[in-house]
């Protein structure tokens, strides 16, 4: 390599985050294979110890990130501000908008869950008797609960965060940019050098446990129509295929990568639901899918502050609490994605379309490949069986009671592998930004790096204990990004509140003071030689004045967005 490809490379890599976050993971790796059952079990103890004296935490935090995204909607001087300049307008349609977010933030998983989930709960309820009416109505509830307001709500407070600081006053996309309003220029220190270190390697883990639930699920689906055995080594050789698979589509660019396979990924996947909508139980599934709502939306307050005080927290680690790990560990990933293609959008659109469209859709999907597994299991009692030895396996020994199985299985399987590589190239490619400081187009050796460490880990941990080692991993992962979220949140008001103060025309001090901190930033990252990647479209200001708006386009993170 010349001596201006070393430049080059140096100014796109801050060494700060990049080297602490893959040492941590490469050692954790190590330990893993060298000391595997020694590690497996100090991992256990300290996950068990989390649960039982933290777990309220993940219930607390998560519950206030939705009364906190709620009322950003509610206040209408925070509903019309503009994720970029006031002229800004959205760069994608929605509906590649919206293919993009959901392919990012939920693939994988609900197709891994959706069949098991409802039958588990129906098996083995947390409050009702098992197979019962009652169960079924709990199951289905639970399965909404885990699955529906409060990820998106998790994924907004990034999201917004980030499009919010970036976008319309030209910091980079990165978390640290997002706690500016709290401590200043600081964050360009240790304290942001760690927020994301954190956030990279919580990615990571989390981008590896779906990656590992979904090859486990393209396992089944390739044994289950007789092309390739389970077992550990497979599903090592297919991590293998489908990240170089992803790593192409992320060296193709997110429009003709990212964006093209999220298309195709949802259209293949609406056909998949509506097949089964048409023949399976279909007056069953549409009557659940309105009573469910009704009962989700009823429930929803005890539900949010559950924390199983009396009963013990077993259930909550494996169901509740997992799933609030899972999604927090998700967050920097899906937020920093999502904020990357929501450019020019309003706040009110922004939070209404996240929170609303893909919540409805998930408990559409939940209900019914839900109720389908229900009905077949209530009616003879085979998936049962199935989810207690192989829970990848559930979907497709739903699906082999339908017609047309030789034909829905290879396509669900088809698009499980769709949603695998738009997860894993989408989270490469926020790794990338977050180990460059911000950049929105890292070097290419990073891009590779990133990808190959993301396939190992999930690799070794199949290898290390399968499932539960995926579950292990991302409470961990979590746990102290929990607590930066909740700094996020109210980081994200003291700058909104700013922006809506200016815009009255009574909020002039401390919105001159922020002004006045975020130019000490930029005047800092110049002298330091650490060129800011964030959008240009602000000038940092909330007095209107704008950059030059095709700069912004080819420095921002929104660079190269079709309309």
């Amino acid at each position: 390599m010349d001596q201006a490809s070393m430049e080059s490379v140096d100014r796109n890599i801050n060494p700060r985050v990049f080297f602490p976050a893959a040492g941590l993971v490469l050692a954790l790796i190590v330990l893993g294979v060298t000391l595997t059952d020694r590690f497996g079990a100090a991992v256990d103890d300290v996950q068990r110890f989390i649960v039982a004296q933290f777990g309220w935490v993940y219930t607390g935090i998560v519950a206030l990130l939705l009364v906190f995204v709620v009322a950003l909607v509610l206040k209408p001087e925070f509903r019309n501000i503009r994720l970029g300049p006031p002229e800004s307008r959205p760069e994608y349609t929605f509906t590649s908008w919206f293919a993009m977010l959901f392919s990012a933030g939920m693939g994988i998983g609900l197709l891994f869950y959706s069949v098991a989930e409802p039958v588990l709960h129906y098996l083995e309820p947390p409050r009702a008797e098992p197979e019962t009416t009652a169960a079924t109505t709990e199951a289905l509830r639970t399965t909404y609960f885990h699955w529906g307001l409060h990820p998106w709500a998790i994924y907004i407070v990034v999201s917004l965060s980030l499009a919010f600081f970036a976008y319309r006053h030209g910091l980079p996309l990165s978390l640290r940019s997002a706690f500016y309003p709290l401590i200043g220029k600081r964050v360009d220190g240790a304290f942001g050098d760690t927020i994301d270190t954190l956030a990279l390697v919580g990615t990571l883990f989390g981008v590896a446990t779906s990656l590992g639930l979904g090859v486990m699920q393209v396992n089944a689906g390739l044994s289950s129509i007789g092309l390739l055995d389970e077992s550990a080594v497979n599903q090592i050789v297919l991590i293998t295929i489908i990240m170089a698979m992803a790593t192409v589509s992320l060296l193709l660019g997110l429009d003709n990568g990212i964006r093209v396979l999220s298309r195709l990924n949802l259209f293949v996947g609406l056909a998949l639901l509506l097949f089964v909508l048409a023949v399976g139980p279909t007056a069953m599934i549409l009557s659940a899918f309105l009573e469910g709502i009704g009962d989700y939306a009823s429930n929803l307050i005890v539900l949010s502050l559950r924390t199983d005080a009396f009963h013990g927290v077993d259930w909550q680690s494996q169901w509740t609490l997992f799933y609030w790990g899972w999604w927090i560990s998700w967050c920097p990933f899906v937020g920093m994605f999502i904020a990357r293609v929501s450019y020019g959008r309003t706040i009110g659109e922004f939070v209404l379309g996240v929170l609303l469209v893909p919540t409805l859709f998930t408990m559409f999907w939940l209900t019914t490949f839900g109720v389908s597994a229900l009905d077949l299991e209530i009616s003879d009692g085979t998936l049962a069986a199935t989810i207690g030895e192989n829970v990848p396996a559930a979907l497709f020994e739903m699906l082999d009671a339908l017609p047309l199985a030789l034909i829905t299985i290879p396509l669900a399987t088809a698009v499980i592998v769709g949603y695998f590589v738009t997860s894993a190239d989408s989270g490469a490619l926020v790794m990338n930004i977050l180990a460059s400081g911000g950049h929105p187009n890292p070097p290419l050796f990073q891009k590779l790096f990133w990808s190959l460490l993301t396939a190992v880990t999930a690799g070794v941990l199949l290898v290390a204990g399968g499932l539960q080692a995926l579950q292990t991993a991302t409470l961990l992962t979590a746990f102290p990004l929990a607590i930066v979220l909740g700094l996020m949140a109210w980081s994200l008001w003291v700058a909104l509140r700013a922006d809506a103060l200016d815009a009255t025309g009574i909020g002039a001090l401390p919105t001159s003071r922020w002004d006045r901190l975020i130019e000490q930033w930029r005047g800092s990252e110049t002298d330091a030689s650490h060129p800011s990647s964030g959008p240009t479209a602000a000038s940092g200001t909330n007095t209107g004045q704008t950059a030059d708006p095709t700069g912004a386009r080819t420095t921002g993170a929104h660079a190269g967005g079709k309309r």
